[in-house]
């Protein structure tokens, strides 16, 4: 970096001629000075502004003297020789030149400020950041005022203070921004907590009311149950009683011996009837009115009535002693013949077979209860 040239030495003490004033220029030990001009302290001395360097104007007459520039040469002479020697030389008349006088002269013969090379791009760059100072507090009022929070009145006023200020009040706006977060945060999950519990207990008192729903269907349907069974016994009852009207046992005092289905070596094959033991000569009656279509002998079943009911089913009354009817219609409890021991057998009993429309036998309790008989 270029630096302005060192400022001209004032004159020597010794320089005085014997009448204690400066030896002008002409003197004839004066020959070397230059011819003489006034010096501008303003563009010999100002330094280069902002990195443009400029090169002071070599002058070519020597050293510049002027009245203003004795105290400088004084001082210079005191530096060099000391007190010591200043204290061993006559005494010197000083003259002092007006320097206010000259100052006012001088001031009305500079330039302005604005049209020196350096000066005036340094008052223009100083107007510009002053212009863009103000921008950037403008900026940092505007960004303030729109930050969030209590501290937007703190921010503001820390705006013009120090950095230590500056840093304060981030810290601050940091802190409550935190501060904001975690309330937020913990509003969120009071919320959230809130909505957990409601839809927990939206679902339990749903539960219940889906377990209530189902308990009244289940004690409904249990009550329809219990109705429609209790509807279709008495519908029974009612059948059977009336069928009881038509249907009657075949002997009046009995004993159940062999059943249906059992096995034995007294027959062929395994028991295809109901016993009722009885004694001998008791009145075997019709079970239900019908047709007599077969009387007589059949065999192992001794003496054998078969009487045909209106539906096709046959009944068999077997093992007779004597056969009352042989034929035609019959009527429910009319005598049709008498218990015996004839064919098969070990004792006196009535063997009775039921066979629906006239095919193989079945069970004759289960057919006996269905129509209204309690055997």
């Amino acid at each position: 970096m270029a630096s302005n040239r060192p400022a001209p030495e004032g004159p020597s003490a010794y320089d005085l001629d014997d009448r204690g004033a400066f030896r002008g220029p002409g003197d004839a030990d004066n020959m070397n000075d230059g011819p003489w001009e006034e010096w501008n302290p303003t563009e010999d001395s100002l330094r280069s502004v902002r990195g443009k360097h400029r090169v002071a104007k070599q002058r070519g007459g020597g050293l510049a003297r002027s009245g203003t520039v004795l105290g400088v040469g004084v001082i210079a002479a005191v530096g060099a020789g000391g007190m010591a020697t200043a204290e061993g030389r006559p005494a010197v008349p000083i003259s002092m030149p007006d320097v206010g006088g000259m100052a006012d002269d001088l001031a009305d013969k500079l330039p302005d400020a604005e049209s020196l090379p350096g000066v005036g791009d340094l008052i223009s760059d100083s107007d510009t950041d002053s212009a863009a100072a103000a921008a950037s507090t403008s900026a940092t009022d505007s960004a303030v005022q729109d930050a969030p929070g209590p501290l937007t009145q703190a921010s503001r006023t820390d705006s013009g203070t120090g950095p230590g200020e500056a840093l304060r009040s981030r810290i601050l706006q940091q802190a409550d921004a935190q501060q904001g977060a975690a309330e937020h945060e913990a509003r969120e999950a009071a919320e959230h907590a809130a909505f957990q519990k409601a839809e927990t207990k939206a679902a339990t008192h749903q539960k219940s009311a889906e377990k209530a729903a189902a308990a009244k269907k289940a004690a409904e349907m249990e009550a329809k149950r219990e109705a429609e069974e209790a509807a279709r016994r008495k519908a029974e009852a009612a059948r059977l009683a009336k069928l009881a009207k038509n249907f009657i046992t075949p002997v009046s005092s009995y004993t159940l011996t062999a059943g249906f289905g059992q096995a034995g070596d007294r027959w062929a094959a395994d028991h295809t009837g109901q016993d009722f033991a009885a004694p001998t000569g008791t009145p075997v009656k019709a079970v239900h009115s019908g047709t007599i279509t077969q009387a007589g002998w059949a065999g192992s079943y001794g003496y054998r009535i078969v009487l045909t009911l209106d539906d096709g089913t046959e009944l068999w009354f077997c093992h007779l002693s004597s056969m009352v009817k042989t034929s035609g219609k019959i009527n429910t409890g009319d005598v049709i013949g008498r218990v015996g021991a004839t064919g098969n057998v070990t004792g006196p009993h009535l063997h009775l077979e039921v066979r629906p429309d006239a095919g193989d036998p079945i069970d004759p309790m289960p057919w006996l209860r269905d129509h209204g008989l309690k055997v």
